[in-house]
């Protein structure tokens, strides 16, 4: 079965919808996650909700959260899956130029938090509390957005089309920036 990317041009409610929990015992969840990692394994991305590609639960997969590997290099330092994550704390600030998979060519200057502690299962149902930092926090900011229906596009500051090789250029000059690592995170 082909692996269909969601856009906001053909379908963008279903890509604003809350995500449901993902039950372990649906009998689904191993394949829903087979297919989140083969679209991240073969896509130039971060991470991925499992929403953007027709699953609407509550999972997510992080497969880059270092700025310095380039997204269309083969290698990657993450491959972790993340399953009914809970956000239980946010500080500090950071911007980035986000791009979504979902949003097209539509590249935004977004605030996300340095440093978030988050709840979540992993695939042998064993709960974990982490501490995402920096980039890391960035990423995975991004993706539990999507899980409750909220896009890049809705919370940028300002909002810029451009091509993949557009984008690449603009980054060069417009890196990833750390405002505060301690102070309350505004969201």
């Amino acid at each position: 079965m082909a692996i269909i990317r969601k856009t906001i041009e053909h379908d963008e409610p279903y890509l604003r919808q809350i995500s449901l929990p993902a039950l372990p015992d649906d009998g689904s969840l191993e394949e829903d996650i087979r297919q989140l990692e083969e679209y991240c394994l073969e896509t130039e991305c971060y991470a991925l909700a499992a929403v953007q590609i027709g699953i609407p639960k509550r999972i997510v997969y992080l497969k880059n959260t270092d700025p310095d590997i380039p997204l269309d290099a083969i290698a990657h330092n993450e491959a972790r899956v993340l399953i009914d994550p809970v956000v239980v704390s946010r500080r500090g600030l950071t911007q980035f130029w986000e791009s979504c998979l979902s949003c097209l060519d539509n590249v935004g200057l977004v605030n996300r938090p340095y440093e978030m502690v988050v709840e979540y299962k992993d695939i042998d149902e064993q709960l974990h509390t982490e501490t995402f930092t920096g980039f890391e926090a960035a990423i995975l900011s991004h993706e539990l957005d999507h899980l409750d229906g909220i896009l890049h596009i809705d919370i940028a500051k300002e909002i810029r089309h451009m091509t993949s090789e557009e984008k690449i250029l603009f980054r060069k000059t417009h890196p990833y920036r750390i405002l505060s690592t301690t102070c309350r995170f505004p969201g």
